[in-house]
């Protein structure tokens, strides 16, 4: 690629004009007649949403890049979904809420500042490029954090813990960075948790009411 684009990708990065299929593990099965969207721990009005309410909420059409852990970029992705600061808005924010934990299918975790969280750009992503997401990208929803690595954007979300410590997710447990810029390449944090630090990790899940 030439020209001013360039300054589009980050250090390490290449550009592809197709959307890779990664994720750890099987894509789940999902029943929207069951499913929920809920918005808990350090909030003043914790609430859950079915499928149906949340298609009714407003939506908002957000055009970014994605960067891949794996080095790779795609650019100019149009997304439509919920605008994630709705959502904290309509829940209330306590003053002591600094980080969330974003908990989706299969006991998937990750971990944002709230600072990363709560900003115009991100989304409950229900559509990409006009069509409904399909299963293998994070249908019914997924996450849309488009500054920072793509693995911070869980597919298949089902919702935010809001909390007063930084908690590692499934993959930031397994040595993946805590935060993931990739302007920075922050990509892995030197090592995976001890035993210890898995063990100190899961009983912090249990008293905050998540899994790991």
């Amino acid at each position: 690629m030439t020209g001013p684009n360039r300054s589009r990708i980050p250090p390490g990065q290449v550009e592809t004009t197709k959307w890779p299929v990664l994720h750890y593990g099987d894509v789940p099965t999902v029943d929207t007649a069951t499913w929920t969207f809920s918005v808990s721990g350090l909030v003043e009005r914790p609430f859950s949403l079915t499928y149906d309410e949340l298609l009714a909420l407003s939506r908002k059409t957000v055009v970014c890049d994605i960067h891949c852990v794996t080095t790779w970029s795609r650019l100019d992705n149009s997304f439509e979904g919920v605008p994630v600061q709705a959502l904290l808005d309509r829940a209330g924010l306590k003053p002591s809420a600094q980080y969330c934990l974003v908990v989706a299918e299969q006991g998937f975790t990750t971990n944002l500042p709230l600072s990363d969280l709560n900003r115009p750009d991100n989304l409950i992503a229900l559509k990409w490029a006009g069509e409904w997401l399909t299963p293998e990208h994070g249908w019914p929803a997924r996450l849309l954090v488009p500054h920072l690595y793509f693995w911070k954007s869980a597919k298949w979300v089902r919702g935010f813990e809001l909390l007063d410590e930084d908690l590692p997710g499934f993959w930031e447990q397994n040595g993946y960075h805590m935060r993931g810029d990739p302007w920075t390449e922050e990509r892995y944090g030197g090592r995976g948790l001890t035993q210890h630090e898995i063990n100190k990790f899961r009983n912090a899940s249990k008293t905050h009411g998540v899994r790991s």
